[in-house]
Formats: C-alpha cells, structure tokens, sequence
C-alpha cells in the first residue's frame, strides 16, 4: 500500500511538473534572472519574456544544472537573506523539467509576475543623474572621479529604495556616494565645478568640501550588487535641497568607454519612523588599525586577518556588505553577545570580486550592546590566484587608495536603533 502511495504521489508531481509553462515558472525566472539580465544591468544579454529565454534553453539548462547561475557566493546553510538570487532545489527543478518539456509557452496568469526587487515594481520617484557622459580612457589607469549632482524638491521625501545606475557596468571597480543637506540658500548647489579627477586636478580637491557639512545618508555599489531596499518602517530623509556626491573608481581599462552614472530614488509615502545608518569596520574604517596581523600580505603567500569590534549600541541590523579585492578568497562575519551567544551573519566560503552582494536578512538582527563583531578574511597573493593583479606577486596593502592592486578588508553594517520585537519583522 505504502509503494503504491508513493509510486502515486511520485507520478501525480510528475505530471505537475512536465505540464509546467513558462508562465508558471515566470515569477521565479523574473526574480532570479531578469534582475542583472536587462538594459544597463551585468548580464550580457537580456532575459525578460518568453523569446528570450528559449533562444538560450542550452545555456540556462547548464548554468542552471552546474549551479553556476544565478549567482551567489554566500553560504546558504550559514545565514539566510530576503534578497537571495541563488536558486532553490524546487525552483531549480521547475526550470530543469520545463526545458526538458520544450519549453512550452502556455496562457498568461492575469496576476502581474513579481519582478527582482520591491523597489523595481514600479518606476522610480526621482532620478538624480550627472548630466553628460564621462569619457574613461582607455590607457590602462584606474581612476577616481567625483561627480556632484544638486537637487531642489519641493519638500522631503521619504526613501523606500536607493539603486545605482549607469550604462556601463563592467568598467566601474566601485562607487560610494553621499548625500548631503545644504539648506543655506546662500551655498549654490549648482555652481562652480560639478566633476573632478581626484588623481590629476589637484588644485580641485576638495572643491565640494562645502557642501559636505551635513551628510544625511552614505552608500554605494558595488559589482553584482542589488537595489538597497528599506522595508516596514526603516529608510532615510531625503531633504528638500542638496547634492549627491558620486566617488567613483573605475577600473583600468585598454579601451576608451563612455560612463554615465546617476541614482534611481524610491519613495515612501508615510515619514521615516526607523532612521536607517551605515557603519564600515576594517581597512578604511572604524578599527583599521586593530586588523590582526598588521594588513599585510607578502607575495607568494595565503595569510587570514581577523577585526574583532564591540557594539556601542543594540542594533536591529538590515545588511552586511563584505568588501575583499581580487586576492580575497573567503571572509566570515559572526557576532558573540555578552551572554555568550554567537549570531552567525555571513560566510563566504569562495570569495568573487565579480559577484558582491548587499545582504539583506529576512529578518532585523538583534545585535546587544557590548557584543562582539568578528571578522576574518583569508587573501591568496600567490601565482595560482588567477585573478591576482600582480604578476610575479608582490607585497600587498591596504594604502587607503582603494585602487584593486592594493586590498581591502571591509564589512558595512546597515541598521537601525533596536526596537523590541524586532526580530520577528519579516524584512521580505
């Protein structure tokens, strides 16, 4: 009885699976494909409706079978994250049996498929863009350009979402950029120089020092990265007037390229109730001078460095965001509370420069005051990296240039004040 229930349920899901359309499995390829497969996004070509999926059903079905696609670094079996783009064995199977059944199209659903991110619903409140295109030579020199873009709004606005955009991707190392109130009407958000090469204008530095007395919220991008997204109650102000100061790094490169970059703003329509804040531990950071050893990594070597950092305050923490450059070959992040308990955050067990993340848990993390954040990054600065920069190795640091033949050794916490129940929010 129990081999004929089995032999039943077996053929029943069977069945289910192989009279699977693309309609049926098109929320899960939405999500977890058309996100960096569309225009101005890492993909190199787009996956947004039927024609362009099953003009590549070789391709998905081994990247998808080798798990090579989509891509995600972190271990899953560590910590769990609302922004996942790893696929599921139920959504990986579901994909698998529909090619094998030729990919058959089928009828719409009336329900609206859900696309990669909450924020991406719908388009965007505000776009704050630089202007014109930036010409990047094509010399084989990193660089780092400024870009400062005012605005004046009517009023304040709420932010559900902040997602970097540009037209081209594959050239930026990556980019910070801040946004900063100037509510003094004498300060003109939209004089004097509004573009500065860090590296070869040395009578511009600090030319945007003025403008940079109030800092209301700091972020950035970087590669494979997804929209930063603020659900419930968390987010940022955005003020009434004021300029986003764009720090961008771009990578050295043989060709000139065309960059245009810019920031797509979503809004709330209640007020911020749980102020959103971003703190950076490590190399650049709060507690860069505590990296034990002293960070340093000698050619022709694997070394790991550890940062241990107590809390000051208790966190409800929304994102990690663990930085390493082309020598990074595995980072963790953990905390230990004063009770003793450790709350696991992150674990990258093969690190990939190309393929970062901002991690966004399902739900706020609890961190007491007092605890204990550890960090431990392992670097390979030897011949067998194929993505070592350096050829033969040679001595490695972390200069505060943050050009890629030097390293970094990076984890930004985006949280909020903690609030009691917090940990049962889901942050989906």
């Amino acid at each position: 009885m129990r081999r004929s229930l089995f032999i039943i349920l077996f053929t029943c899901a069977s069945v289910s699976l192989r009279g699977q359309t693309f309609h049926d499995i098109e929320p899960i390829l939405l999500t977890k494909c058309s996100g960096c497969h569309k225009p101005g996004e890492a993909g190199p070509f787009p996956l947004l409706k039927y024609e362009d999926f099953t003009k590549r059903l070789n391709f998905i079905k081994e990247v998808v079978s080798t798990g090579y696609m989509p891509p995600w670094r972190a271990d899953t079996l560590y910590s769990c994250f609302a922004n996942q783009r790893g696929l599921t064995a139920e959504e990986k199977t579901k994909i698998l049996a529909w090619i094998d059944n030729k990919a058959p199209k089928g009828k719409a659903s009336k329900d609206k498929p859900v696309t990669n991110t909450a924020a991406n619903k719908r388009a965007p409140d505000l776009v704050l863009k630089y202007p014109a295109s930036f010409l990047v030579k094509g010399n084989n020199k990193e660089r780092f350009i400024e870009f400062k873009v005012p605005f004046e709004l009517p009023a304040e606005k709420s932010i559900e979402a902040v997602e970097f955009v540009t037209n081209n991707r594959k050239i930026i190392h990556h980019i910070n950029y801040g946004f900063y109130n100037v509510p003094d009407n004498a300060i003109d958000v939209h004089a004097g120089t509004n573009i500065i090469n860090t590296d070869e204008e040395i009578e511009k530095r600090g030319a945007f020092d003025h403008y940079k007395q109030q800092m209301v919220y700091y972020t950035g991008w970087i590669p494979g990265s997804s929209t930063e997204y603020y659900p419930n109650e968390f987010g940022w102000t955005l003020p009434r007037r004021g300029v986003v100061i764009f720090t961008t790094h771009y990578a050295a490169i043989a060709a000139d390229e065309e960059s245009v970059i810019g920031v797509n703003l979503y809004f709330k329509d209640a007020p911020i109730k749980r102020p959103v804040r971003i703190i950076s531990l490590g190399s650049g950071g709060v507690g860069e001078r505590d990296i034990d050893p002293i960070f340093m990594i000698p050619p022709n070597e694997e070394r790991t460095f550890t940062l241990k950092m107590k809390t000051p305050e208790e966190q409800s923490l929304l994102y990690v965001w663990p930085h390493m450059h082309f020598l990074g070959k595995s980072f963790e992040a953990y905390v230990v509370t004063p009770a003793g308990d450790t709350i696991r955050l992150i674990n990258i067990p093969q690190w990939d420069f190309r393929w970062q993340e901002l991690y966004r848990f399902k739900k706020p993390v609890r961190i007491p005051r007092g605890s204990i954040i550890y960090m431990k990054g392992t670097y390979d600065n030897t011949k067998n990296n194929p993505l070592n920069p350096n050829n033969p190795p040679k001595f490695v640091f972390s200069r505060g240039s943050m050009k890629s033949e030097d390293e970094m050794f990076t984890l930004l916490l985006i949280y909020a004040q903690y609030q009691a129940g917090d940990e049962l929010m889901e942050l989906e």
